[in-house]
């Protein structure tokens, strides 16, 4: 497929992402534990026990990754600022974690790259996590007093910053279906999570605002919700979904209220005075990042508790993580959200890829499935834009192979192949045909 920077709009940016903890590697420069760390410890939890203490030390070789990135042709970059860095305990600042984030800001600039700075990617430190972690409303108040102080460092140099990445994975990935930090199976944990993490985003816009910042978002993800058959029940199992996993994020932003078929399941576990909650959550944003992978096709399973659905298999070729490869996805919920919810407010995607079993052949990496991956997703994109969508930028995911949370190291999202013993990065040919289509001819 051929595509170049050429068939967007004048000024839209390309990039990629990474996120703090699967990159940075931990236990050094002041960074405290998080309950990732723990979550990790337990058997069970992550393949072969893997944690991100080394990841790809990009704490030490930051230079040459950001080098990487301008090889590339990209715009900007999507990092995370980990709060465990930044807060040792959730509280007490840690200069040396402030001024690493200075030098790699700098860096980026140094470089012609625009930051792109997401405030929360998962990290918790510990001593919040003992405390309930986003069962607690107080970590809240605990998350906007990190925003404070990461902006104070940061917010005159930043493109963009958003505050969560991924609500979903942090409330109901990790705390229903228990498979992220910090691993609960408990729906009253899940429905405080839920709306807690939406009140730290509404705490941590009000207080950068107080501070002059008109660049905040947040980063949702979103996945495609079919129902496995025509049957009435598949059709609802698959509302539900799109409830739990669409709907109840954005909604709760743009309209200030949760959609009903999933309070049908959570009401009677949710915070005292929630209600109350919603102005806080609903302010006005800058813009919204896109974060989408795939398509789950929903079953009705009358013999499980709410919210009665199991997956189903699906006909299309998936990655290594199973998962479906569907592109119109993408278009979907560009133009849906447009439609629904959001208007012309800017949008980027924030993260798209894949997972595949890459590996180095005579010094080289042959990835060619993931080529097609991404210039599909880019066409997708493409045609969102023409269809009305105000998308403004799209980051690839990852820069790097990483620490792929409970996956470990097994599975492999990057442009640039990381050997994790000896930590030398070789690019695929994705990214070398990633940066052949973003060339400028000036």
């Amino acid at each position: 497929m051929s595509l170049s920077r050429y068939d967007f709009p004048p000024g839209f940016l390309f990039g990629a992402a990474t996120a703090a903890y699967q990159i940075e590697g931990a236990g050094f420069g002041g960074c405290g534990p998080c309950h990732w760390d723990s979550f990790a410890a337990t058997p069970g939890n992550v393949i072969r026990a893997e944690d991100g203490s080394k990841a790809c030390d990009h704490y030490h070789q930051w230079p040459a990754d950001l080098d990487l990135l301008r090889a590339a042709n990209m715009d900007a970059y999507r990092f995370s600022t980990s709060w465990a860095r930044v807060m040792p305990d959730g509280v007490t600042v840690n200069p040396e974690g402030l001024d690493f984030y200075d030098r790699l800001v700098d860096g980026m600039l140094a470089r012609g790259l625009k930051p792109f700075q997401t405030l929360y990617h998962w990290e918790m430190p510990s001593a919040l996590a003992d405390q309930g972690g986003w069962t607690n409303r107080d970590t809240c108040v605990r998350f906007a007093d990190f925003a404070e102080t990461i902006t104070e460092r940061l917010g005159d140099r930043v493109a963009s910053i958003a505050t969560i990445n991924e609500p979903w994975c942090v409330a109901w990935l990790s705390h229903f279906i228990g498979a992220h930090a910090p691993g609960l199976r408990d729906i009253r944990a899940t429905a405080r999570a839920m709306h807690h993490i939406l009140l730290a985003h509404g705490m941590a816009v009000e207080r950068l605002r107080d501070m002059g910042q008109h660049n905040l978002g947040i980063v949702l993800n979103f996945d495609y919700a079919q129902p496995a058959s025509d049957s009435p029940e598949d059709q609802t199992a698959a509302a539900r979904w799109d409830g739990i996993f669409n709907r109840w994020f954005i909604e709760g932003i743009t309209k200030q209220s949760y959609p009903q078929i999933v309070l049908d399941g959570l009401a009677p576990h949710m915070p005292q005075n929630w209600h109350d909650d919603m102005p806080l959550i609903g302010q006005k944003l800058d813009w919204l990042g896109v974060n989408y992978y795939t398509r789950h096709l929903n079953a009705h399973d009358p013999a499980a508790p709410w919210p009665h659905l199991r997956d189903a298999q699906g006909p299309l070729p998936k990655t290594q993580m199973g998962w479906e490869i569907y592109p119109d996805g993408l278009h979907h919920f560009l133009t849906r959200l447009a439609r629904d919810d959001v208007g012309d407010l800017p949008l980027y995607v924030t993260e798209n890829g894949m997972a595949n079993a890459d590996l180095v052949q005579n010094g080289a990496v042959t990835d060619q499935i993931r080529e097609e991956f991404l210039f599909a997703h880019l066409a997708a994109t493409k045609r969102a834009i023409a269809d009305g969508a105000n998308v403004q930028g799209f980051f690839y995911w990852s820069i790097l192979d990483n620490y792929e949370w409970a996956e470990g190291y097994e599975k492999r999202f990057g442009l640039v192949h990381v050997d994790f013993d000896s930590l030398a990065r070789t690019p695929k040919s994705s990214y070398h045909a990633l940066a052949r289509a973003l060339a400028r001819n000036d």
